[in-house]
């Protein structure tokens, strides 16, 4: 367990050096809706850190953030001004709490079944006040982004430490479905074997999307295409949604 421990302790250090906040695109779309609600919850908050700019720039009101890896929660929990939970919708039992609802870095994705996205909508439902809202994205299926990510996603980076650090990235294939499986797996000259990260992510379509919203009750306020907010299209890359609670 303490190995265990160890390694998602690793791994959660590295998560921002390898995607540092100040260049991730999509916290300058989240960062002022996050700061335009009074309170807001984050889910799969990983390291916290769009709740750390939030706090930042000043946010007086409650922010929470939830996620079920405790190495990225020991991370986030370095800033004591921020409620934070271990753990994920499934275990949430928020009633009217929240103005807005977020899950960024493609978090939503990582509902593959469908009971467990409709479990995490009716979870997100109940968490937000009357009027509130949900903000998310997924990417479009129709653009096959997991095509280019053994090139995007395979990188060296320096952390804190000086240390040289590699990531190798691979989809697993055959691609089931609507389902990417890949592999990540971290080296370092220093250490003596290999981090390894498996991850699962499901490319929901613009249409199925809109019928799980509905579903639960969630009313498509806005879509976007992309970052700067353009219209979404069969060609963008992202299906980027803000959803009203009915």
């Amino acid at each position: 367990m303490i190995e265990r421990q160890f390694s998602q302790d690793r791994l959660a250090a590295l998560y921002d050096v390898f995607y540092p906040p100040a260049r991730r695109d999509d916290f300058a779309f989240y960062l002022p809706l996050v700061m335009s609600a009074r309170s807001v919850l984050d889910v799969g908050c990983g390291t916290g850190a769009l709740l750390h700019l939030a706090r930042d720039a000043g946010h007086p009101g409650r922010l929470c953030g939830l996620d079920p890896a405790a190495g990225m929660l020991n991370r986030a929990r370095q800033r004591p001004d921020i409620e934070w939970v271990h753990g994920d919708l499934s275990s949430a039992d928020w009633d009217r709490e929240f103005d807005l609802v977020v899950m960024t870095g493609h978090a939503f994705q990582e509902l593959v079944e469908d009971a467990e996205i409709r479990a995490a909508l009716a979870a997100i439902r109940s968490a937000l006040n009357d009027g509130g809202r949900f903000a998310f994205e997924t990417r479009n299926p129709l653009v096959r982004a997991w095509e280019q990510w053994a090139t995007q996603y395979t990188a060296e980076v320096t952390d804190a430490a000086g240390t040289i650090v590699r990531c190798d990235y691979r989809v697993e294939e055959p691609i089931e479905g609507d389902v990417v499986r890949s592999v990540s797996t971290f080296t370092s000259p220093g250490w003596d074997h290999p981090e390894v990260s498996r991850g699962s992510l499901r490319f929901v379509a613009a249409d199925a999307l809109s019928s799980f919203l509905a579903g639960a009750g969630l009313a498509i306020e806005a879509q976007f295409g992309d970052w700067p907010r353009t219209p979404l299209t069969d060609t963008s890359p992202e299906i980027i949604t803000i959803a009203r609670k009915g």
